[in-house]
């Protein structure tokens, strides 16, 4: 089992869906400049850190926050998977796992406001959505910050052999 936060209390409720080869898959795409496995850890721990602050469902929040991005890039164009992956994730999480009324809304509504129609019916269901977009633009400013330091250092090497020739 994959153990990137030190929280045993987290990974209780979450072993089942990490020790599952097809949700493990996720490992292997690509998102926001990270795996989105990794993503998925991030949105589900902090939500479930969250949750448990308010006094909420932390359980069904840690559970329905690792599984709100349970999608393939197989499965359909960037694009569409944008507007559409939160009912694609739904649909692979309950083929695996039984999943309460509230795990299906938070997965179907993540994505609101983008999915204007699926407005979140629960406390939780918002908190994920939210940490979910924090941790999108957390992970995006890594990755260009990353690509910024790499371009930086090229034209710095650049700027000193030029320098060196020319003066």
């Amino acid at each position: 089992m994959i153990k990137k936060y030190n929280d045993d209390n987290y990974y209780n409720m979450v072993n089942n869906i990490l020790d599952t080869q097809e949700f493990l898959k996720i490992d292997n795409c690509i998102h926001h400049g990270i795996s989105r496995l990794e993503h998925s850890l991030r949105v589900s721990y902090y939500s479930y850190k969250i949750a448990k602050f308010l006094r909420l469902d932390y359980k069904v929040t840690a559970r329905a926050g690792l599984l709100h991005d349970f999608f393939t890039n197989e499965d359909q164009s960037r694009f569409k998977s944008y507007f559409n992956h939160s009912k694609i994730a739904l649909e692979n999480a309950n083929k695996l796992f039984i999943l309460s009324d509230k795990e299906k809304d938070i997965i179907k509504t993540h994505m609101f406001p983008a999915n204007i129609g699926r407005i979140p019916k629960y406390l939780e269901s918002w908190i994920v959505g939210v940490v979910d977009k924090v941790s999108c633009i957390y992970e995006i400013s890594l990755s260009y910050s990353r690509l910024f330091r790499f371009k930086l250092q090229n034209a710095l090497v650049i700027v000193l052999f030029l320098s060196r020739r020319f003066f």
